[in-house]
């Protein structure tokens, strides 16, 4: 058989292609359940890697994997932690797959390193032995409900292992293993999805890949996830008799329009309500670290621009901002990679502060991955591994995270930094859950420079100021009462510093990365100023923002066709004739397309991606000139498309090939 390796790697590539939808006639509208949704907003998720989270039975455990862990990571160990995970003020848990991968005569390392993720199943009504049993699962499940925490399963209704066990009714997926096929396959996994509900109760499910189903079938299951939820109760926390909560969150690791289109679905007609907001992810780590491509150096207006494109979203969506998860690189790693801090460093802990300040801030989910709470990190590992041992070594990027866990009275002992960290995070989730402003808050940005951001949080009976240095300088940050929404006293609810107006103005001193989070005691009957959009003009100048210049004949100094590719939701990274540029003489190159607003990642390359080009600084604005240079693997051109409508985009070069200037300009 096939290693896992190329398995992994095929079914990345043919997970971009459709497979299938129901007719239109058969899912009928069906909006998002209100109280899942409001409830939802508070949710606080902690993530754990099953297998290489916590050995809680010597006795089982895979004994292999991908990343450095032991490996041995089981359910024991997961309750062995529950109270040290409930002393972070998280309210939920999010368990990957622990469903059975049952092994194939045969199959290399590769398969018994998949196998332990998970995310390849044989049986999905089954607990996978060398993680425990199904009693096992059932007092992790009982155990985290009487300490008030929610708990979801990761479901991967997209693909399997291959050799799936019929359900208990009978039902099998259709069509190949990688992707299934739908709607044939959407009764099987139906089943699976209220299985888990009814037998263990459990809240929901994390979807894996979740771009692999599509919106119609989406729809169902979201509608049987609620059915079956309302079938059951538990008793919480509080003695109460509840239903499970019903949450779904889909992995769509792509743009906003991209998510649109594979799991929101549409205004009218809800697919899926709930997302991880893998675009804001990349621009808090782009903020106060780098992205596992090294890019970093931005401010707060890279985070408000971000967070303005929620606007792109229908309004029934439960963007959930995570900063990493068991794919991604560790912030305390990518702080090293750009060369930043590191943990001996006191910036290394002030950012990574600064970062999980921006989550407790942010309306709506928030999902933590075990381990940033201590700002956990691999020593000796910072710069990208792409070498063909990275697997073997566990030092690839979509799984260095998968370290062996530390957990105070379980399986060590914090101190130091690390202690302080845990603390502040649990102060963080804590403030969080009483004050609501913060996870459902209606959200208006008053301040984005290089230095700052800053958002005012209104609740019904509550406002307050978000605050957070975006700079490794100290500063005072003068705020307008009148703009603020403020008539009398700001109070920190972090120190209890108060703040008084001088002359209609606070004065709000902050250290390098600092966060502040400040209750206004009165508000003003004039509330906060909306700030108006700057007048931008979309449009460039030149033979380069030109729409309509012909196309010639005549040979250019490029001697390959190159290709617009990016993350658009009309080519997915693929080379598509309509974005392929043509000549239009002066060793310039254009193709004209109706775009929509969003933000973009892309380089522009031909066929074979030799040669390739990107935007020097990797970032580019509409209607102004940027440095063509050449581009590279993970060299992508950041784009932000503030409007819909036929854009011109441009490349120009010397006459001996060399990359000159790039623009992308809106047409008239």
């Amino acid at each position: 058989m096939k290693s896992c390796l190329a398995l992994a790697i095929a079914a990345t590539l043919s997970a971009c292609g459709s497979s299938g939808s129901l007719p239109a006639s058969e899912t009928p509208v069906y909006a998002c359940d209100a109280t899942t949704a409001t409830k939802a907003d508070d949710l606080r998720i902690y993530q754990v890697m099953v297998e290489s989270f916590v050995n809680g039975d010597d006795t089982i455990g895979h004994g292999t994997g991908y990343g450095t862990s032991h490996h041995k990571g089981d359910l024991q160990g997961i309750i062995d932690s529950l109270d040290y995970i409930d002393s972070l003020g998280v309210n939920a848990i999010w368990l990957t797959p622990i469903f059975e991968s049952i092994p194939v005569e045969g199959q290399d390392h590769w398969a018994d390193r998949l196998d332990a993720t998970g995310y390849f199943t044989s049986n999905y009504f089954a607990i996978d032995p060398r993680f425990g049993t199904m009693e096992k699962a059932r007092e992790l499940v009982n155990k985290a409900h009487e300490k008030g925490l929610y708990v979801f399963f990761d479901g991967v209704f997209g693909h399997h292992k291959g050799n799936v066990v019929p359900s208990p009714e009978g039902r099998l997926p259709h069509g190949e293993h990688n992707p299934v096929s739908y709607p044939e396959s959407l009764a099987f996994y139906q089943e699976v999805a209220t299985y888990w509900v009814k037998e263990l109760k459990i809240d929901g499910w994390r979807l894996d890949q979740a771009y692999q189903v599509p919106t119609d079938a989406w729809k169902e299951i979201r509608k049987s996830v609620d059915e079956a939820s309302k079938s059951v109760t538990y008793t919480n926390d509080k003695g109460e008799s509840v239903n499970p909560l019903g949450y779904m969150v889909a992995e769509i690791w792509n743009n906003q329009n991209y998510i649109n289109d594979t799991g929101y679905g549409k205004q009218d007609d809800p697919a899926l309500c709930s997302a991880f907001d893998f675009p804001v992810r990349y621009r808090v780590v782009e903020t106060f670290a780098v992205n596992e491509n090294s890019v970093g150096g931005k401010g707060g207006e890279w985070l408000a621009e971000g967070m303005d494109l929620h606007k792109l979203y229908p309004d029934h969506a439960k963007p959930n901002l995570m900063l990493g998860n068991h794919d991604l690189v560790r912030l305390g790693d990518l702080l090293q990679r750009g060369n930043i801090a590191s943990p001996e460093d006191a910036e290394y802990w002030s950012r990574h502060k600064a970062a999980l300040s921006f989550q407790a801030a942010y309306t709506g989910p928030i999902t933590l991955y075990y381990g940033e709470e201590i700002g956990d990190q691999l020593d000796g590992y910072a710069a990208k591994n792409a070498g063909d041992n990275c697997a073997i070594q566990g030092l690839c990027d979509d799984h260095v995270a998968r370290t062996s866990a530390k957990i105070d009275g379980v399986t060590a002992s914090l101190k130091g930094r690390e202690a302080e960290l845990r603390d502040y995070v649990a102060k963080l989730m804590t403030m969080r859950a009483n004050h609501p402003a913060l996870s459902s808050g209606k959200r208006t940005n008053v301040m984005a420079t290089d230095a700052v951001y800053v958002d005012h949080k209104q609740a019904e009976n509550e406002a307050l100021l978000y605050m957070v240095s975006t700079s490794s300088r100290a500063d005072i940050i003068p705020l307008d009462g009148a703009d603020v929404g403020s008539d009398g006293v700001l109070v920190d609810l972090m120190s209890g510093d108060r703040f008084k107006m001088q002359d209609g103005k606070y004065y709000i001193p902050l250290t390098a990365f600092e966060a502040r989070f400040l209750s206004i005691e009165t508000p003003s009957a004039a509330g906060v100023k909306v700030k108006a959009a700057a007048a931008v003009s979309l449009a460039g100048e030149g033979f380069m923002a030109q729409c309509n210049n012909p196309t010639v004949e005549e040979a250019g100094p490029i001697g390959e066709t190159l290709y617009v590719v990016g993350d658009f939701s009309d080519s997915g990274w693929k080379h598509k004739p309509k974005r392929a540029f043509q000549y239009k003489g002066s060793n310039v190159y254009q193709v004209v397309k109706e775009e929509k607003e969003g933000a973009y990642r892309m380089q522009y390359a031909s066929r074979d991606w030799t040669p390739q080009f990107t935007a020097d600084g990797l970032s580019l604005k509409a209607g102004e000139k940027g440095v063509l240079a050449r581009g590279g693997y993970g060299k992508d051109t950041a784009v932000t498309i503030p409007e819909a409508g036929r854009y011109v985009w441009s490349l120009e070069f010397s006459s001996d090939g060399q990359p000159q200037q790039i623009m992308v300009s809106k047409c008239p």
